[in-house]
């Protein structure tokens, strides 16, 4: 995929980022090889892969997100990566960065009706009988057929949501929704503030090469060009990454069911673990629960 220059060996140098124009606490450089390093360590070492990201040793506290704004102006975008699940921090989330193709490459519109229209085709087929489905049924239920699942929709695309009013400042938003999940109790256990080389919030997942939706799409750049569309149209910030989480900010949340249902069907292309294996299992629940007048967008693929 298509790279920026990257600043991330400077640190080597400037642990602190004062050239910059930064004051980073004690950090890490996760490299291409899935490796990581401190500091100290890389300076000692030519040998190292490039690096992808940079994370701070330290739990992320509130503030701390805004205190990088500074590393926008030399292509580093901040995120926050939890090393708390149970694998740990990126440097065991299996980056693949080589595999990515450039987000740019792609179409939202199509990437999205691809996707939809397969899950749909697959959920049909779910509706033909089989030998042990008696026995399923009588232990976990009738599952919702496929056109109660995404009604008011069915299995055509219904096409890309209208784009929506800003209520604030994109970046402003991503600051106040990072200090939350900065705050103990927030769906993060262990969050360190990170740096990326992307040109846009939007690219930091094929940036890194991250896996998380690795039985969904393989080339999470595909997805990429979906946030990049969410972006234009609703004012998101990639702001977290877990191991298989992608946690958004959203400046320009639908205010009305009819907006919701339509971003909730993305939502769905997008991510169907969301609602197949979620706390709603019908898109209208879930677009009034989950997506109707919400700061933050979460999705999680099994």
């Amino acid at each position: 995929m298509a790279t920026l220059p990257n600043p991330l060996p400077r640190l080597t140098a400037d642990p602190s980022g004062h050239t910059l124009g930064l004051e980073l606490p004690p950090g890490r450089l996760i490299d291409a090889g899935g490796d990581s390093h401190t500091l100290e360590e890389v300076g000692e070492n030519d040998g190292w892969h490039e690096p992808l990201l940079w994370y701070a040793e330290d739990r992320a506290a509130p503030g701390s997100w805004a205190a990088l704004a500074p590393a926008r102006a030399s292509g580093l975008l901040p995120v926050l990566v939890d090393v708390g699940g149970p694998q740990n921090g990126p440097e065991n989330w299996e980056l693949m960065p080589e595999e990515m193709s450039y987000a740019g490459d792609h179409d939202a519109d199509e990437v999205l009706a691809d996707f939809w229209e397969q899950y749909a085709a697959d959920e049909l087929d779910g509706d033909q009988e089989y030998a042990s489905r008696e026995v399923v049924e009588s232990l976990f239920g009738k599952p919702a057929p496929y056109d109660a699942t995404v009604a008011p929709y069915g299995p055509t695309w219904p096409g890309l949501a209208a784009a929506t009013a800003p209520q604030t400042d994109p970046d402003t938003r991503a600051a106040e929704i990072a200090d939350a999940l900065t705050d103990p109790g927030s769906r993060l256990k262990e969050p360190r503030l990170a740096l990326v080389p992307a040109r846009r919030s939007a690219d930091i997942p094929a940036v890194l090469g991250w896996a998380g939706p690795l039985n969904h799409e393989n080339d999470v750049a595909r997805l990429c060009s979906v946030l990049r569309s969410w972006e234009d149209r609703f004012g998101i910030r990639v702001v977290a990454l877990t191991f298989d989480q992608l946690v958004v900010s959203v400046a320009a949340p639908p205010t009305t069911m009819a907006e919701a249902e339509a971003v909730a069907a993305e939502h769905f292309a997008f991510c169907p673990d969301n609602i197949t294996q979620g706390h709603h299992t019908a898109l209208r629940e879930y677009a009034e629960q989950e997506v109707l007048n919400e700061r933050v967008w979460s999705f999680w693929w099994d």
